[in-house]
């Protein structure tokens, strides 16, 4: 039985999520939760190695459906190992993505069947969601030029296989993600990506304010 509470937070390339959850993780330690941060793909030792693997950009060739897996296979670990143990010990678990980039990226994205992705994602997470699923809108444009431009800055090249996609595969992503949102709109918060770190952390402390009370965030960020 899980007793934490668990954050995803979501977005195309570039929406800013890594940043914004380092800037959330912070605010949370200073009110004395627990918290665990992790990513996806990845998390644990086995998980990183498969990123290496999934975010390769001379992985040219991979054929969606062994993308898949090994999304799963690093998801699997990921729960096992980190997820559960941290939700059962009460933390605060947020997550740089998690089973809704599969339906965004290899749902909408590769064109794979939802409910056979969603069966998947069952299996893999023994039916662990995020008490929460934040998306991080921005358009697919402004994102990718932002994530190569972070990949050069930070000579992350070796992980830039996602950005090496067209930008018709990343509209159909933000796409999927938006569809998700309008579907399920008590299991997801979409914010506005747009602007500088500040105006978009405003954005999500206000959205995390109204939809997560049990994180019980300080009224303000200095608090």
């Amino acid at each position: 039985m899980t007793t934490g509470y668990f954050l995803a937070i979501e977005g195309i390339e570039g929406s800013g999520k890594t940043t914004q959850v380092a800037r959330l993780e912070q605010l949370i330690r200073a009110t004395g939760r627990n918290t665990t941060v992790t990513k996806e793909p990845g998390g644990t030792p086995l998980g990183n190695r498969i990123r290496a693997i999934l975010l390769d950009p001379h992985e040219e060739g991979m054929d969606p459906y062994a993308e898949l897996f090994l999304y799963a296979a690093s998801r699997r670990q990921h729960v096992v190992e980190l997820i559960r143990p941290s939700l059962e010990r009460g933390a605060v678990v947020l997550c740089d993505r998690f089973t809704d980039a599969t339906l965004a990226y290899q749902g909408f994205g590769r064109m794979i069947d939802l409910d056979r992705l969603r069966q998947i994602n069952e299996w893999a997470t023994d039916g662990i969601r995020p008490d929460l699923t934040v998306i991080l809108d921005i358009a697919e444009s402004v994102g990718l030029e932002r994530a190569r431009a972070r990949n050069v800055e930070k000579n992350l090249q070796g992980e830039g296989r996602l950005e090496g996609e067209d930008v018709r595969f990343h509209r159909r992503v933000r796409e999927g993600y938006l569809a998700l949102a309008e579907a399920e709109p008590e299991r997801y918060a979409v914010v506005d990506a747009n602007g500088s770190t500040d105006e978009v952390f405003a954005r999500l402390l206000a959205t995390l304010r109204e939809r997560a009370g049990a994180l019980r965030l300080p009224e303000s960020e200095s608090a």
